[in-house]
């Protein structure tokens, strides 16, 4: 299944056990919007010490997650920018996972309840990431 993974679920990529090793497991395929490696540089600090990890384990890891993930540039899924705005007036922080998700007819992995607002996108949270395995 073609998945978006939202920043939030990209930052336990650098937690053992997280749900990102589990849905690379699975074969899923996994996208994120390419301003999310951004977004993950700049957290870096905090990211290290929640993980338990150094600056150097970190820099590995990072690396890693751009060899399971794919980080899709902006003009890849700007055409469904409008689309997406339709959907999500009121939740602009997420419009780059919804556009994205609908230029590659995938679902979004999320725990953000606003997401739901709308059910042209399928979204997944905690309750459902059973579906996924």
């Amino acid at each position: 299944m073609k998945l978006v993974v939202d920043t939030n679920k990209l930052f336990t990529f650098f937690w053992s056990g997280s749900l990102l090793y589990k849905l690379i497991k699975a074969n899923h395929r996994l996208f994120s919007p390419e301003f999310a490696l951004e977004e993950l540089k700049n957290h870096k600090p905090e990211i290290c010490y929640k993980a338990g990890i150094s600056s150097i384990q970190f820099d590995e890891f990072f690396l890693n997650l751009k060899k399971v993930v794919t980080f899709v540039p902006f003009e890849d899924y700007s055409e469904e920018m409008s689309r997406a705005l339709s959907l999500i007036k009121e939740n602009l922080k997420d419009l780059d996972f919804i556009a994205l998700a609908l230029s590659i007819e995938g679902a979004i992995v999320s725990d953000d309840k606003r997401l739901k607002d709308q059910s042209e996108i399928k979204i997944l949270n905690k309750s459902e990431f059973n579906e996924l395995f």
